[in-house]
């Protein structure tokens, strides 16, 4: 539909949209930075919407029943930025719209998840957004099963571009959406036929219809600036079967006169003088961030309109039983049950007795037995790799379209879809996910990982086959840089445990974590228990500890993690038979070691012995312990690995790569 006819037959409509454009090319301008074409276009489908589909309530962000929208073509956020301010949030003011992508501004240049109320999770890079929904989608599910659809019936909606569409991980979202039948999610495509380097038929020529339907959705489409045809499309949306995919064709800087269906308004300010033209298209008489009173009160009852909707409610949540009300709102708000505590301390102390000899994977495994029960809302899974990682525990079963109470999901070997699904079970409230894979297919998931850590969403990614000591799978199998990828990362928790017992500590700081994710760090080779001696204190919180103390006078202390702490053992006794007091410090996670106060770190780390740090992966992590904290070039060593692994079984690899206690112990006394 053209301008012209759109104004004539639509002119409320019309009014609603071009307050959209307008702030979209006043902030993209007055920054000298952003993406106005994408909100241009897109102002039609975002209008139709608000007005007449999403159910939400502007004096309330966070109802836990509202629809959530998720903007993944995150370079167009002057749209969702625009559509709260116009709606009233209350956080989104005219003045944070004008100091759009500035220091200090809740109106970063790709929407941020905890900075704007109404952003439901950060979409900067592409596909995340429409990933993160299909995790959204599988929450809302789950805990409709879990609490009834009278406290939980809504929808996931999504915008999301020909970018997101191409990146990969979008694949894999829409094929487990559609496995799943994910009939609460609707992905609306901006379907604009730009990118950066020009029109999209310079890169792609994928037919998205069948694309969408070979994967199990209802594809749908429509002019996307006809707002009777938009709603008509978004109204067979809501009934139909299955995920939906709107394809609604629109023009990128829709009514740019010279900049319009063209790369040059994506990615760029339109300048003054292509604005006080598009403004004559638009018969849009006002200044740079004017909207006018009646305009800016339509979109606000727009924006209360969902009051009603959220009373009514709070009326049937509050008919729940007193208990089931609080189970709801405590997994909602994301608090761990009291149980919690009492189960690990019976676990540990029961196993600190057995003394089991298993992998950490194993380890997990038993340690999520004594979980699950206690913690209804965790919903684990595993990239097809449920036999190895060991994520499933016997009262669970599979979350699938015949079964939304399963709290286990079959992700399929799709590690990045799986880690961005993970953020969304937590965005949306009410899950506590938890996912496995082999420790070097963080690579697959690193995108997705980075955005928890980024967001403070604690995802617990369970990776298992640790080290070299996974053996015959080889090199492409055997991770030994992603210790040092994941320690670098901020905001996250990397736990490499030595037994059981250190495996249970770090299971419950990860499975109570506010707002850090983790990862787990597990062996394939069978561990003995170290810790054979009951403590309630959970040691792993401290980052590291004197796991054995030097027998006379200390000379050296040897670091290590995970399976490594064995071999530091087992040097100990080599030293300490020729009268060298040695002291072995396990280290399962370095981020919470570096927390501590400078008391405990001197008092782990003393000065004056000799360092050496053992780990079947790279040093780079272990400089900080070895020469910082009163540590000294000349009494530092490390063994471990500086080159990538080989195929052999484990024991031969470890005596090749020389990490053994021999080694340790001559590596010590070189140093002495």
């Amino acid at each position: 539909m053209d301008i012209a006819t759109l104004r004539a037959n639509h002119p409320d409509h019309w009014k609603l949209a071009t307050a959209i454009r307008a702030l979209a090319m006043d902030a993209v301008q007055a920054a000298n930075s952003g993406h106005p074409g994408m909100p241009m276009g897109m102002a039609d489908v975002a209008t139709v919407l608000y007005r007449n589909h999403l159910k939400f309530d502007a004096s309330a962000p966070n109802w836990a029943d509202r629809d959530r929208f998720i903007l993944s073509a995150g370079h167009g956020s002057m749209l969702l930025y625009a559509l709260l301010h116009l709606t009233g949030y209350k956080q989104a003011t005219l003045d944070e719209v004008k100091n759009f992508r500035q220091w200090g501004s809740r109106m970063a240049g790709h929407p941020e998840y905890g900075h704007l109320e109404g952003v439901e999770t950060t979409t900067g890079p592409l596909g995340q957004g429409i990933s993160t929904a299909v995790g959204m989608a599988i929450a809302e599910k789950s805990m409709a099963a879990r609490f009834g659809k009278k406290v939980v019936d809504h929808k996931i909606w999504v915008i999301a571009g020909d970018g997101c569409l191409m990146e990969g991980i979008s694949q894999e979202a829409i094929g487990l959406a559609g496995k799943q039948e994910l009939d609460n999610l609707i992905v609306l495509w901006d379907n604009n036929n730009i990118t950066i380097d020009g029109r999209v038929t310079v890169s792609d020529i994928t037919d998205q219809h069948k694309r969408f339907e070979a994967s199990g959705w209802t594809t749908l489409a429509c002019d996307g600036h006809d707002p009777a045809d938009i709603d008509r499309a978004l109204t067979e949306a809501k009934k139909a079967k299955g995920p939906v995919l709107v394809d609604c064709k629109t023009i990128i800087g829709f009514g740019s006169p010279n900049k319009a269906d063209s790369y040059s308004v994506h990615g760029s300010p339109l300048g003054d003088a292509e604005i006080a033209l598009t403004r004559e298209v638009y018969g849009w008489g006002y200044g740079p961030f004017e909207i006018p009173a009646e305009i800016k009160a339509e979109w606000e009852a727009i924006g209360s309109k969902g009051a009603s909707d959220r009373a009514e409610w709070e009326a049937r949540l509050n008919g729940l039983s007193a208990a089931k009300k609080a189970e709801f709102e405590r997994q909602m708000a994301g608090g761990v049950p009291k149980k919690l505590a009492s189960a690990i301390r019976a676990f540990k102390k029961a196993n600190s007795e057995a003394a089991p000899k298993v992998a950490t994977r194993k380890a997990s495994e038993m340690v999520l037995a004594a979980i699950n029960p206690v913690v209804p809302e965790t919903i684990g899974g595993s990239a097809d790799l449920t036999g190895s990682n060991l994520t499933k525990t016997a009262d669970m079963a599979d979350f699938m379209p015949d079964n939304r109470k399963g709290r286990y999901v079959r992700y399929g070997i799709r590690e990045h879809g799986m880690a961005a699904a993970m953020n969304g079970l937590w965005l949306h409230g009410g899950a506590r996910p938890y996912g496995g894979t082999f420790f070097c297919f963080t690579d697959y998931a690193r995108g997705a990982m980075r955005l928890s850590a980024l967001m403070g969403v604690p995802a617990v990614y369970v990776m298992t086959h640790d080290s070299i000591g996974l053996g015959e799978d080889g090199p492409t199998h055997q991770p030994v840089e992603h210790l040092a990828i994941c320690r670098a990362t901020p905001n996250t928790w990397t736990f490499r445990p030595a037994d059981v017992i250190e495996t249970a500590e770090a299971w419950e700081l990860a499975i109570s974590a506010e707002k850090t994710p983790s990862v787990l760090a597990l062996s394939r080779q069978n561990l003995p228990t170290l810790r054979k001696t009951h403590t309630n204190t959970n040691m792993v919180a401290k980052g590291a500890y004197v796991i054995e103390e030097a027998a006379g006078k200390r000379q050296a202390i040897i670091m290590a993690t995970g399976s490594e702490v064995e071999i530091a053992l087992k040097a100990r006794d080599i030293l300490q038979a020729q009268a060298i007091g040695t002291r072995v410090v396990s280290m399962p996670c370095m981020e919470l070691f570096a927390a501590q106060d400078e008391a405990y770190r001197r008092k782990i780390l003393p000065p004056g012995a000799v360092r050496v740090a053992v780990e079947a992966a790279v040093r780079q992590p272990w400089d900080r312990w070895l020469l910082g904290e009163r540590g000294t070039e000349k009494k530092a060593g490390f063994v471990g690995m500086d080159s990538f692994g080989a195929s052999a079984p484990a024991e031969r690899l470890y005596a090749e790569f020389g990490i053994t206690p021999e080694a340790v112990a001559e590596k010590v006394k070189s140093l002495l």
